[in-house]
C-alpha cells in the first residue's frame, strides 16, 4: 500500500513538472531525467511525514516524492545487481567495497535527506548543460546535493569510493556533508559517473567549475574550500588537488585549502600538492597502509603538511567509523581544514 501510494504521488508530481520519461528506466523502474539546474525535490507534505522504514524498499527510495528527479542517486545502484523490492534492512548489500555499514544508519540518513528536501530549498544541482548531456548522455548521471551550512562559508565537495562501480555516498557522502554542515560549512556531495577514474575526474573537475560559476546563487564561499574523498573518490580528490580542474577540463581555479583522503593506496606526490589529511586502518585489505604511510612521508618531504591518523581494527571503507576505533576521524579532519583557513 505505501510502495502504491508512493509510486502514485511520484508520477502526479513528475507527469505535472513534465519529468516523466515514459522511455527512460533502470531495471524496469520509470525513472525521470536529471532535473534543472535549481531544481528541488520537495513536496507539500509535512516535515518527517514521508519517513521510510527497514520494510521500505529500493524502490521506494528510488520513487519517493521528496527525490523526485533524483532518486536513483540516493542509494547506489550503479552496478545494477539488486532487487527493486529489496526491504532496506539489506542495504549492506548494495556496498561490497564497504564495512561498518548499518541498515539503521543508512536510514537515518535517508530521512535526514527527506527533512532536508522538505525545508523548500534547492537540493540537487545539474553540473553540465543540457545541450552538453545531450551530446553525451553519460552525463545525465552526474550532479551535485548540497547540505547547506552558513551562507557564504567556505565549502567542501566530497567525493565517495565504490572502485568506480558505484558511488557510495549514502554511507560516505551524505554522513559527511551532514557533519560538516553542522559545524557551518557547506558540504556537497559529488554524483560522478561510474566506470573510470578518468571520467570521474572530468565530472568532479565540473562540478568545482559549476560551484565557483555560481558561487554567489548557491551562497557559498570559494575561499578556502575543500576536496574530500574515501577510497576511489581519494584519489579523485588527491589528483584535482594536485593538478587542478584544468587538467581535465574544467576552469582554472585556485587550488583548495586541504585534501581530505581516507582509506587509498594513491602512490602520487607534488610539491604542488595541497595540505592533506589522511586517515586509515591497519587492517584494509584493499588499500596498503604501507603505501599510504609512504605517501604520507613524501608528502612531508616535499614540504606538503600532512596528518596521517592510522587506526588498527576499522576495515576498509568504514565511512564515520560508528562502531569502530575510527570513530571521531571526521572530527580531526575538519579541524584541520579549520587551522589551515587564514584566520
Amino acid at each position: 500500500m505505501r510502495r502504491q501510494y508512493l509510486q502514485t504521488a511520484l508520477t502526479t508530481v513528475m507527469l505535472a513538472s513534465g519529468l516523466l520519461c515514459p522511455v527512460c528506466s533502470q531495471n524496469g523502474v520509470a525513472v525521470s531525467a536529471p532535473p534543472e539546474v535549481g531544481s528541488t525535490g520537495t513536496t507539500n507534505m509535512p516535515n518527517g511525514s514521508l519517513h521510510l522504514t527497514p520494510n521500505d524498499t529500493v524502490l521506494d527510495v528510488v520513487n519517493h516524492p521528496s527525490f523526485s528527479g533524483f532518486g536513483r542517486f540516493i542509494l547506489p545502484l550503479e552496478r545494477g545487481s539488486y532487487r527493486d523490492d529489496m526491504p532496506l534492512n539489506r542495504v549492506a548489500s548494495l556496498l561490497p567495497y564497504h564495512s561498518h555499514v548499518h541498515a539503521e544508519r543508512v536510514l537515518s540518513t535517508i530521512n535526514r535527506i527527506v527533512d532536508e528536501a522538505a525545508t523548500g530549498q534547492v537540493l540537487f544541482y545539474d553540473i553540465y548543460s543540457q545541450p552538453q548531456k545531450q551530446n553525451d548522455s553519460t552525463k545525465n548521471n552526474t550532479g551535485l546535493f548540497l547540505i547547506r551550512g552558513k551562507p557564504g562559508a567556505p565549502f567542501a565537495v566530497i567525493c565517495a569510493g565504490g572502485g568506480f562501480s558505484y558511488v557510495a555516498s549514502i554511507h560516505e557522502g551524505f554522513p559527511y556533508a551532514f557533519e560538516i554542515s553542522e559545524k557551518g560549512y557547506n558540504a556537497f556531495v559529488l554524483q560522478y559517473r561510474v566506470g573510470g577514474e578518468r571520467v570521474a575526474c572530468e565530472d568532479l573537475a565540473a562540478a568545482l567549475s559549476y560551484i565557483f560559476s555560481n558561487a554567489k546563487a548557491l551562497e557559498v564561499g570559494v575561499d578556502n574550500y575543500s576536496i574530500w574523498g574515501s577510497s576511489a573518490g581519494a584519489r579523485m580528490a588527491a589528483r584535482l588537488g594536485s593538478v587542478g580542474a584544468v587538467a581535465y577540463g574544467g576552469n582554472r581555479l585556485p587550488k583548495p585549502c586541504v585534501v581530505v583522503m581516507a582509506y587509498t593506496g594513491y602512490s602520487n606526490v607534488s610539491q604542488n600538492d595541497p595540505p592533506t589529511f589522511i586517515t586509515s586502518s591497519e587492517d584494509d585489505p584493499i588499500a596498503s597502509v604501507s603505501t599510504i604511510q609512504r605517501r604520507a612521508d613524501a608528502l612531508k618531504n616535499a614540504g606538503v603538511d600532512v596528518v596521517y591518523r592510522k587506526y588498527k581494527k576499522s576495515g576498509h571503507g568504514f565511512g564515520l567509523g560508528i562502531g569502530s576505533d575510527a570513530e571521531g576521524w571526521i572530527d580531526h579532519a575538519i579541524q584541520f581544514w579549520t587551522m589551515h583557513m587564514p584566520q
